[in-house]
């Protein structure tokens, strides 16, 4: 419905993406005119206009799709810099590297980094002040829109709420069309009438630009004649599916030709690209971490774990991944070698784990071994924790929609657990609520997102978790 709501978010869109060049070459005149790229790294004087344009297409490459979400009705001044912040990383890793094979160094990317925290600073400040235009603009009287329902199901009743209780969006709802009056919808939006007086009332009221209809379909005698009427004096018809008795959450039209089908689950990465870009992160992030810190990592473990109990250093489990599929979870053993290892979860007081093992787990030292599980294609960094074999055929029984968590890779750390739902679950609840934090997770990932659950993630490692154990 978002891009109903407005005709404007295409022009808005351009706009913004048009701002963002601007200011974009300023600064990068800026920062050549001042010296500051050094002369023999990214600008040389006599290339200011050819790099400038390589710059301003690889941004333009980085935004044009979902670049822009300040036009949106709900959106937050948070996401709007969290959408900044996505544009300004993929702008600097692709500019980066069509730099290097351009200038053939990498001497410039110092100045680079430092152009970009700029540009970022500078581009959220306006972006946030657009929004605010925007704002102002919607809420002018000639740009109001005059709309009517009819029919006074639940959808209709809800969508009142949408189109009126947030200011934004500017909508003037003169009331409603109905067999009888309903006694559920508010006094504000008053009984207009039945359906069949419809028409009627357009012809007197000429100002009605909109109509929102959710008639059950045996009365397609009432509802032909309203689109007819509709499409020849420029009100906009809008059909509302009465879906709200046995659906209750968000859906999601997607068109199989000339056929609309409603989809329950929207998941961003469904999308090839999404899933290419987050397993390019992944693979990046594995290798250079694995390359790095876990040598150094793994010989203290190793000596540590050798010296404070016996047993192999490295515990090796069977946890459901992708569409359910088997894979082997690598973690550092932080317990004894057990009989009940597949089966019992740990707790707070588990006599099972060593003094070692416990500083592990608050840490989170003992899950770093997954980052091998990452490059190996059966996790990523973020996404809903791997539970047992066993938890799983359990929860699965318990708790609704359980195995939609599924629908995308297990990860090291997910949106649950840097929001409270990590460790023990000792009451159902405590499961349902892990669970809506993966759902929430897979319809709203974005790349944004995974970066700021990894900087929760590091944070709490630093500060300490108390269900971390």
């Amino acid at each position: 419905m978002e891009t109903q709501i407005y005709r404007f978010n295409r022009p808005i869109k351009a706009t913004v993406l048009l701002g963002d060049l601007i200011l974009c070459n300023i600064l990068l005149y800026i920062f050549n005119y001042l010296n500051l790229f050094p002369g023999n790294s990214i600008i040389l004087h006599n290339r200011f206009l050819h790099v400038d344009l390589l710059i301003s297409l690889v941004y333009i490459i980085c935004t044009q799709r979902n670049g822009v979400i300040l036009h949106m009705r709900k959106v937050r001044r948070y996401q709007i810099v969290l959408r900044v912040l996505r544009n300004t990383l993929f702008c600097g890793i692709l500019g980066t590297i069509v730099l290097y094979i351009d200038l053939g160094s990498i001497s410039f990317l110092p100045r680079f980094i430092l152009f970009l925290l700029t540009f970022f600073v500078i581009c959220s400040i306006y972006r946030l002040i657009f929004r605010r235009f925007v704002y102002w603009h919607r809420m002018e009287e000639k740009h109001q829109h005059h709309v009517v329902l009819v029919g006074s199901t639940s959808n209709n009743e809800e969508l009142y709420h949408e189109l009126t209780d947030d200011s934004p969006t500017a909508y003037k709802v003169y009331g409603y069309f109905d067999n009888e009056p309903n006694p559920r919808f508010p006094k504000q939006c008053p009984y207009l009438g039945k359906p069949e007086e419809v028409i009627e009332y357009l012809k007197k009221n000429p100002q009605i630009q909109q109509l929102f209809c959710c008639l059950p379909s045996r009365q397609r005698d009432v509802i032909v004649p309203i689109i007819d009427y509709c499409s020849n004096h420029l009100v906009r018809f809008y059909s509302v599916p009465n879906v709200r008795n046995y659906l209750h959450n968000n859906v999601h039209l997607q068109m199989y030709g000339n056929v609309p089908v409603l989809s329950l689950l929207r998941n961003p990465l469904d999308l090839y690209e999404n899933r290419i870009l987050k397993r390019a992160f992944d693979i990046a992030f594995s290798l250079l971490f694995l390359c790095t810190l876990f040598p150094i990592i793994f010989i203290i473990v190793a000596i540590v774990t050798k010296i404070t109990m016996p047993g192999p250093i490295f515990f090796r489990q069977k946890r459901n991944g992708l569409n359910d599929k088997e894979f082997y979870c690598y973690k550092f053993r932080s317990m004894k070698v057990n009989k009940d290892a597949d089966t019992l979860q740990a707790t707070k007081n588990d006599p099972r784990k060593t003094k070692w093992g416990n500083i592990m787990r608050k840490t989170n030292i003992d899950e770093l071994p997954q980052f091998i599980n990452v490059l190996l294609g059966d996790m990523s960094i973020v996404g809903p924790r791997p539970h047992m074999l066993k938890h799983t055929e359990e929860y699965s029984q318990l708790i609704n929609k359980y195995m939609v968590r599924h629908f995308v890779k297990p990860g090291i750390t997910g949106w649950s657990q840097v929001t409270g739902f990590r460790g023990e679950t000792k009451e159902l609840y405590q499961m349902e609520g892990r669970i809506k934090g993966d759902i929430y997770y897979i319809e709203h990932w974005s790349f944004g997102l995974d970066l700021y659950i990894i900087y929760r993630t590091i944070a709490n490692v630093f500060k300490g978790e108390k269900n971390a154990y």
